[in-house]
This record gives structure tokens, C-alpha cells and sequence, in this order.
């Protein structure tokens, strides 16, 4: 008859006889301390591995953190967060231990040191295990490197707003500086650290811009052009090269807004273009691509991509004064007040006026070019 006896274990440290432990899986690392009693697992038993300080570097600029080997945009004001969240990275807890739980308590000391004290619980051996630790957190700051540029006046393309056979005009020159700062904007909140405006020249014949790289500077070129209209150019310098002998580049992009803005009024016809819904002149609407408009004499729409250098400007809707309303001859043609003489002229009665709700000895909106009275859509004259 054969006898099974339990098989026994014994501590290597103490010798004591310790209870059957589970075997690891095959292939498994064999962890001498699976072996040990309590007693003498306990002895050298570390819940946590915690540094002896941390050190935190942020930008004391822009309140970003470093961290590896670049800087991050963190958005905060107060480092305690940050103390945490890079004590928490720098903690580490026990393979063994399970249901870790862990609170911290921080203690500012001053300006630049934070004292973190950690609490943590676990079980470990069907046993419950506690540790505190305290990590002193010192708050480096520095200069990274996206202000060290900013600081030093670094840019690698300028944007250049000009205008065609004029100047553009102060909504114009606002315009486009607030898209400049939009389209940075847009690049810093997508996480974009090389993304910045580095310096606004405002000038009369429009504004120059200057910005850190040559993308940036491309994106706010085209998105200038999408919105005001016109074209852009670009030409490049080299300036130096860099530590791996690449040349570098600054790069202009010139951008002409049209000719024409909203609010002009034109004579199209000089152009060559075929009247094919009436003639005279055109009050525009848009000079983003194709330019668009409104014929003054009958109130239809007009638009053309065809090339209006050729074509006439008469003045714009601002330079016009109120006509008081005489009479509604027919469907084409209304009386009203010659703004110069106050004299009761016959004007055309474009499609945009509304002769039905008009009402006798009110004013209406009117341009005078060439001796001649036009009634202009009242939006035109708001956008103005």
C-alpha cells in the first residue's frame, strides 16, 4: 500500500516551512521571493519605488512642460497638477500587490518646491499593506525653445497685403490681419508649437507679417486670398544654412487683393464684356473669385471671371447721399429728388427696389455718376 504525502516547502532565508505555492505557467520566470515565508517576504517588501525628488522644467513664458525630450502645452497656472501628474509617472508599485489604491497631498513650500505626500494601500498575500512616501517636486523655470524664438525675432515667411491700382482700405487692412491671427490661431490649438505670429508692420499701403514658418505663412496667403480675393505670389531668399549644411530660406508671399472692392460702383462694359443682362453700371457684391454684382439700372444679377482691368470705376456706394422718393412712374422708372439740383428726375427702377411698399416723400439709397442718378440695393450700402 502506498502512502501520497503532501509535498513541502521550505523558506530559503529562515528555513521555516511555508505553505504550497501555485506553480508558474510554463516559460514563466521562476521569483525566488515566492519561496519565502511572510515573515521574511514582509522584511524586504517595498509597496512603492519612489525617487528622491522629481524635478519639473516649465516655461516660464508659456506654461509649458517638458517632457522627454519636448515641450508640451499644458495650459496650467498652477504646477500642483503638474507636480502630480509627474509624481504619478515617476512612482512605481509592487508586481505582487493588487487593489492598489493611493492619495497624495501636496505642500507647497515655496515658489519652486512642492512637497508630495503619498499614501497607498493594497493587498499583497491576502495581507493588507500600507506605505507612505513624500517626493519633493522642484519646479525649474526656463525658456523653451518655441519663446526663445519668439523673443528673438525668428521668422521664416512674410506675408505682404498690397492692393491693385489702390490702397486697401482700413476694413480691409483689419481683415486681413485678424485672419493671420485666426489661421495661428487654429495651428495652436491642433497641438502646432511651431506655429506663431512673430511681428505686425501696419502700414497705409497694407500690413507685412511676419511668421515662423514658411507653411504658416502659405495657409494665411491662401486664406487672405479664399476670403478678400485676388492672388498671391511667392518668392524666396536664402539666408544661411544650417548645422547640417541645408540651405534655409525665407519666403515672401505676396498677396494683391482685386482691383475692385465690395461696394464699388463699375462700368464693365470698357472691358469688353457682352451685356447680355443689360449695361451700365454695376454695384459688386464679392471679388472672391469670380466678381459678382448687381446691374444698377435694371437689378439684375451680374458676374464675370473675365479680367476687368479695362474695366471703369465710378466711385463706391459710400460717396452717394439719400434721394427723397417723388413718385412710381411705371415698372421702369420712379421719380425722386436730384440729390444736387433737388430737382424731380426720372431713374431707372431696378428689380431690388420694392416700388409697392415704397411710400411718397421717403429716402432711399442713391449714387450720382456722370450726371446721372442711381438707386443702389440698401444691403450693399449696410456692408459698406
Amino acid at each position: 500500500m502506498s502512502e501520497t504525502r503532501e509535498r513541502r516547502e521550505f523558506c530559503p532565508e529562515c528555513g521555516d516551512a511555508v505553505p504550497p505555492r501555485e506553480e508558474p505557467l510554463p516559460g514563466a520566470p521562476r521569483d525566488r521571493d515566492r519561496l519565502l515565508c511572510d515573515d521574511c517576504y514582509f522584511e524586504t517588501f517595498d509597496l512603492v519605488d519612489a525617487p528622491d525628488r522629481v524635478q519639473v522644467r516649465v516655461c516660464a513664458r508659456c506654461g509649458a512642460v517638458h517632457r522627454g525630450n519636448r515641450w508640451v502645452d499644458v495650459g496650467a497656472r498652477d504646477y500642483t497638477d503638474v507636480a502630480v501628474e509627474e509624481v504619478t509617472q515617476s512612482l512605481g508599485v509592487h508586481l505582487d500587490a493588487r487593489e492598489v489604491t493611493w492619495g497624495v497631498e501636496p505642500e507647497q513650500v515655496d515658489e519652486t518646491t512642492i512637497r508630495m505626500h503619498c499614501q497607498f494601500t493594497g493587498i499583497v498575500r491576502e495581507s493588507a499593506v500600507e506605505a507612505e512616501t513624500t517626493v519633493p517636486v522642484k519646479i525649474a523655470r526656463q525658456t523653451c525653445e518655441r519663446c526663445g524664438r519668439i523673443a528673438g525675432g525668428s521668422y521664416a515667411a512674410t506675408v505682404q497685403v498690397r492692393a491693385v491700382d489702390r490702397r486697401p482700405s482700413s476694413d480691409e487692412r483689419d481683415r486681413a490681419v485678424e485672419i493671420v491671427r485666426e489661421v495661428v490661431a487654429e495651428r495652436e490649438d491642433a497641438g502646432d508649437r511651431e506655429a506663431f505670429l512673430t511681428e505686425v508692420d501696419r502700414t497705409d499701403d497694407g500690413p507685412n507679417v511676419k511668421l515662423s514658418t514658411t507653411k504658416l505663412g502659405g495657409r494665411v496667403a491662401d486664406r487672405i486670398v479664399r476670403e478678400l480675393g485676388g492672388s498671391v505670389s511667392e518668392s524666396a531668399t536664402l539666408v544661411t544654412e544650417d548645422s547640417d549644411g541645408n540651405e534655409v530660406y525665407r519666403v515672401t508671399y505676396s498677396v494683391r487683393l482685386p482691383r475692385f472692392r465690395p461696394g464699388d460702383v463699375i462700368d464693365p462694359e470698357p472691358a469688353g464684356l457682352t451685356a447680355v443682362e443689360g449695361s451700365g453700371p454695376v454695384v459688386v457684391e464679392t471679388v472672391g473669385g469670380a466678381i459678382t454684382g448687381v446691374r444698377l439700372r435694371s437689378g439684375r444679377q451680374f458676374q464675370t471671371d473675365a479680367d476687368l482691368s479695362d474695366a471703369e470705376q465710378l466711385g463706391h456706394v459710400d460717396d452717394g447721399d439719400p434721394v427723397t422718393l417723388v413718385a412710381v412712374e411705371d415698372e421702369n422708372a420712379v421719380q425722386v429728388l436730384d440729390p444736387e439740383t433737388f430737382e424731380a428726375v426720372s431713374v431707372p427702377n431696378p428689380d431690388f427696389f420694392d416700388a409697392d411698399g415704397a411710400t411718397e416723400g421717403e429716402t432711399v439709397p442713391a449714387v450720382k455718376f456722370d450726371g446721372e442718378v442711381f438707386l443702389v440695393p440698401e444691403l450693399i450700402v449696410d456692408n459698406g
